[in-house]
């Protein structure tokens, strides 16, 4: 099993002046700089081919860096890699759902790397798997194939997956997409206890709306780090209009079209047809209108 996180390893994912770039000559990521403490979950935003998935990638060892580092609690990528530190629960489309492979065989693969050559499992890998079904409340069908389940159910198989596997740094690839309401509540819940523990949650998202919600942090992408920082710092209008160029819808409502009194406050809707993201304050001042600022 993995130490336990410290404070000397309190920077969690850093990344610093990256870039990548593909065989066809395509630089999908340039200069990209940020850093992640333990403890937190991060979204990462930006629209389909603004570097995500490449970041994500590189974070994996999968493509090869033209310039620039990135260090996962203070370990290369090839030492944190080694040691299990880093889990990745995939968009769905990236999955053979077809393949016949019972639920509890999937959540075992997170303890391959914890087993010798043979792969063969021992107590304490059975009783990880037994253990990560439980906290995802799929326990009653680990015995069921991993196609019959609903997107939500997957969606919680392949975070057991990561559960199994003790990664320290998880990142999620749309987490949201094609679950309900209340899956996504409970994945939220569950990414909230895991940065409790103070692992890192790295998560790439349209769903706009929710960001504000459970991420403590944002990092923002359009070819390059646009900015990162706390949410509340980050995620505003003007910085979603830069990172999304005109790809969302924005919807302003002021005045005697959202007020029956001469109230000044402005609501600000932006959207990209998944859940839309609302400011609500003053013009030019708005913030984030989620649960706990609603008026």
């Amino acid at each position: 099993m993995n130490a336990p996180l410290t404070p000397s390893t309190a920077e969690g994912l850093a990344v610093r002046h990256v870039s990548v770039t593909y065989r066809n000559g395509h630089t999908a990521l340039r200069d990209a700089s940020f850093t992640i403490p333990t403890g937190t979950i991060t979204a990462l935003v930006g629209v389909n081919g603004s570097g995500k998935s490449t970041l994500f990638k590189a974070i994996m060892g999968f493509v090869h860096l033209a310039s620039g580092e990135i260090r996962i609690l203070g370990a290369s990528v090839a030492e944190a890699l080694r040691r299990n530190l880093v889990a990745y629960v995939p968009q769905s489309e990236e999955v053979d759902w077809n393949f016949p492979v019972l639920v509890e065989d999937v959540v075992m693969m997170g303890r391959y790397g914890h087993m010798g050559f043979l792969r063969i499992p021992r107590a304490a890998d059975r009783a990880a798997v037994t253990d990560a079904l439980a906290r995802v409340n799929m326990s009653e069908f680990r015995k069921r194939q991993i196609g019959e389940l609903s997107g939500g159910q997957k969606k919680r198989v392949f975070l057991a997956r990561a559960l199994a596997q003790d990664a320290k740094v998880i990142l999620l690839d749309e987490p949201f997409t094609g679950v309900d309401v209340k899956t996504e509540e409970a994945i939220i819940a569950l990414l909230r206890a895991l940065r409790d523990e103070g692992r890192v949650m790295l998560v790439s998202t349209h769903n706009l709306g929710s960001v504000p919600e459970f991420c403590d942090r944002t990092v923002l992408v359009k070819g390059t780090v646009l900015a990162s920082g706390p949410t509340a710092e980050i995620f505003t209008e003007a910085n979603l209009e830069k990172t999304f160029g005109g790809v969302l819808r924005h919807f302003v409502l002021s005045g005697a079209g959202l007020h029956a009194d001469d109230d000044s406050r402005q609501l600000a809707v932006l959207t990209d047809d998944e859940r839309p993201l609302v400011f609500y304050g003053e013009k030019g001042e708005c913030a984030p209108r989620t649960r706990e600022n609603a008026p």
